[in-house]
């Protein structure tokens, strides 16, 4: 672990500052980015449904291409970070999403359902790959200015959502076609792209595990504590809450617009005008979690969340009135913000091995953020997406009940800076890995 005096020294030198700042900058974009490109893509769901000709379980099958791609790259993520370090990974991820969103355009022009199931994927496993480098870059920021920086960078990338999205509305508007839009946003993707990377220093993120002496745990520990983890109850109950918080999100960003369209009689520009709002709600819960967090605790702040997204859910699957449904959405959205972020945090706290723990309930929210959305197509392909949701409801319903598992340290404040929080014997990549929540 570095030396007090010399964080100090880092956080005086105004050279040094001068570079944290631009590098907290960049972060900001490559988390703002694939939220524009996340949201441009879901608020044209609707009409790359009617331009393919897909029935709502043939679109289920489109967007499990999402999944698997998705799936792919977080589980090598921490992989080529360890190896490579972040910078490599954030540049190969967002190529990826940028490539990804070209070739759904392209799909959806010459009407190649199999077209845009690739893009989907290549964009999911930019999405993945580039998950745990990023964070694992604003951990290492957190560690310099020992201050809190990934809420608000999870923050960037919802605001990225309502930008993307607003965007998406306005080209659905004006019929502006799904290849142009896309076009578009890939452009402006690789200039943002261009700009940050310049401020992300090499070598972030390269595990030395091997070369360092001395106790703690370490890599011949990690594969039976993996193994562990999975008789843990209480990590187990996290992992329920971050299914069900997850599940929440996932459904409302491969189908809200839909949603609105076929079970609410919206058109397709106030659908994606719904997902806006939906996303702007996202934003709000994510930017004002760190003071909600320090004053009622997990525990509370889960609960609240699932009860808000239950609410919004509720009102979306069995009231009849567009525009209460509408507004409800905006219940669910601040329901969902909070959930996976928080409990991935508590499962950090709940006991030894913090990567091992991290990485399972990781997993488990990131199979019902992908795999969970396009199983609930094919539901809806023989009920409606409105009762298909019903699933969904089920989900948050339970996190309610769960949610003082969330409730995992005696110590002071969630927000403590990982500097004050490293482990003797870890390497800054293990602890960043573990405090990519």
């Amino acid at each position: 672990m570095r030396p007090q005096h010399d964080l100090q020294t880092q956080r005086s030198s105004p050279l040094v500052d001068r570079a944290v700042r631009r590098r907290r900058r960049a972060l900001f974009l490559l988390f703002f980015l694939p939220g524009i490109a996340m949201s441009s893509w879901v608020t044209r769901t609707p009409d790359v449904r009617d331009q393919l000709g897909l029935s709502t379980g043939q679109m289920g099958l489109v967007l499990f291409g999402l999944s698997i791609g998705s799936m792919i790259g977080i589980l090598c993520s921490g992989r080529f970070v360890s190896r490579f370090g972040t910078r490599p990974v954030i540049a190969l991820g967002t190529l990826l999403i940028i490539a990804g969103t070209v070739v759904i355009g392209m799909g959806s022009a010459v009407r190649s359902a199999p077209l845009v199931t690739a893009g989907l994927c290549l964009f999911g496993a930019g999405m993945g790959g580039g998950e745990v480098a990023v964070n694992v870059d604003g951990a290492d920021v957190e560690r310099i200015t020992g201050t809190a920086v990934l809420p608000t960078l999870h923050g960037c990338f919802s605001l990225g959502t309502v930008v993307g999205g607003s965007a998406g509305m306005a080209a659905t508007a004006v019929a502006l076609p799904v290849h142009w839009h896309l076009t578009l946003v890939a452009l402006v993707a690789t200039g943002m792209l261009v700009h940050a990377l310049r401020a992300v220093p090499a070598g972030i993120g390269i595990s030395t595990a091997p070369s360092m002496p001395g106790p703690g745990p370490g890599p011949v520990s990690g594969q039976p504590s993996k193994r562990q983890v999975w008789k843990d109850r209480k990590l187990l109950l996290i992992g329920a809450i971050v299914l069900a918080m997850a599940l929440a999100e996932g459904a409302a960003n491969d189908w809200l617009p839909l949603l609105m369209v076929d079970g609410h009689g919206l058109d397709a520009a106030m659908g994606s005008l719904v997902f806006v709002g939906f996303a702007a709600a996202m934003t709000l819960g994510r930017f004002s979690g760190s003071f909600f967090l320090s004053r009622f605790g997990r525990a509370a702040v889960v609960r609240a969340s699932a009860v808000s997204g239950a609410v919004g859910l509720l009102l979306v699957i069995f009231s009849d009135n567009a525009v209460v449904a509408a507004t409800a959405v905006l219940f669910w959205g601040l329901g969902a913000s909070l959930g996976f972020p928080v409990a991935l945090s508590a499962a950090g706290d709940s006991g030894p091995d913090q990567t091992a723990r991290v990485s399972l309930v990781a997993v488990i929210g990131y199979v019902a953020f992908l795999v969970g959305p396009p199983a609930l197509g094919f539901l809806g392909d023989h009920y409606g997406l409105r009762s298909a949701m019903v699933v969904v409801l089920v989900f948050v319903a339970a996190a309610i009940l769960i949610a003082p598992a969330a409730d995992t340290r005696d110590r002071a404040a969630a927000t403590v800076a990982p500097a004050q929080r490293t482990r003797p014997g870890t390497t800054p990549a293990e602890q960043h890995q573990g405090d990519r929540s």
